[in-house]
């Protein structure tokens, strides 16, 4: 147990990752026809005034001081309007910009060594920027349990997931092994597979041995990620070295400029994660999210879907859909 000058202390060396470097291209015929433009998706406003990228920061900063919140962006999504405006208020150190997509592999380790230069102890917590969380407050509560989680052993991650409502393919799944270490008092439980985007029979299996949906939010302290791509990804990992290196230097952007040149893509999920569990068998742990409506924007399906929940939340709950989101406005257009 903490104490909570413990927990402050903690709390002091916790950085926030929000991901928004994605192109978030099956979106776009549905964006075009709503706001008649192109524009990547997170920095879309299709509830409410705000943009998703926005909503997560203010979900983020709940818990996170805005200078110690890093967004990485790619740099061709500068070329909008729309996105500097929403980046123009943000400290301008905690902008990384990305100088081509290379999948979200290369997308998280891009901000982690910049992270690692600033604070190399640092606690980070990563938010992917297309998500619908309706109960944020439930869901950062458990930011703090996974956080205090860290902190007691810094040599486990912890992976938030939620409850599998469907056999959707569309998602990565995490099965949680038994807790052989006994009672855990934050809740987490040790990962023993990642599936991600099963088949159709696969997803209904994974749903009936109680599998969980991967939110991709994601709390860990830095050091010890970067170790662990180190013997999965040893190429990868030492190209990113170099860019360590380079940072603060006149020579870090025809670096990073270099390493994405030949960078191969690799996908976090499959491309690591995976992969965890046989290499640090309990270093990974999941932290079930329960009684949170939560949603993976990546298609026009599921961005209809959450409208119809808030509707039906806001008629039977109103006090839990409240400001924007409340019926009433101009916010399910």
């Amino acid at each position: 147990m903490f104490t909570p000058s413990d927990i402050e202390t903690h709390r002091s060396a916790h950085w926030g990752l929000v991901l928004a470097a994605g192109d978030g291209t099956r979106l776009q015929p549905y964006i075009e026809r709503l706001k008649g433009k192109q524009l990547p998706k997170q920095f879309v406003n299709f509830i409410g005034q705000r943009s998703m990228l926005e909503h997560t920061f203010q979900r983020v900063e709940t818990r996170i001081a805005t200078d110690k919140v890093l967004t990485i962006v790619g740099r061709h999504h500068l070329q909008f309007d729309e996105v500097r405006r929403q980046l123009a208020g943000r400290p301008e150190a905690t902008i990384i910009v990305q100088p081509a997509n290379k999948e979200t592999g290369p997308g998280i380790l891009l901000p982690l060594v910049h992270l690692y230069k600033r604070d190399p102890k640092a606690i980070v917590s990563v938010f992917p920027s297309d998500h619908f969380i309706l109960e944020e407050e439930r869901f950062m509560a458990h930011i703090d349990l996974a956080l205090q989680a860290v902190a007691s052993d810094p040599s486990r991650m912890v992976i938030l997931a939620t409850e599998a409502q469907d056999a959707e393919v569309e998602y990565g799944y995490v099965l949680a092994g038994e807790n052989n270490a006994g009672f855990d008092f934050y809740g987490t439980r040790p990962v023993a597979r990642f599936i991600e985007k099963p088949a159709k029979e696969v997803a209904g299996h994974l749903v009936l041995a109680g599998g969980l949906w991967n939110t991709m939010v994601m709390v860990f302290k830095v050091k010890t990620v970067l170790e662990m791509f180190a013997r999965i990804q040893p190429v990868a990992f030492q190209r990113f070295m170099v860019i360590l290196e380079a940072i603060g230097t006149p020579y870090e952007q025809n670096t990073v400029e270099q390493v994405y040149r030949n960078l191969e893509p690799i996908n976090f999920s499959k491309g690591f994660l995976e992969h965890v569990p046989r290499h640090y068998p309990r270093a990974i742990h999941v932290l079930p999210v329960l009684q949170v409506f939560w949603s993976d924007w990546g298609s026009r399906k599921r961005v209809i879907e959450t409208k119809r929940v808030l509707r039906k939340a806001a008629q039977s709950k109103p006090a839990t859909v409240t400001g924007e989101l409340m019926l009433g406005r101009p916010v399910f257009a």
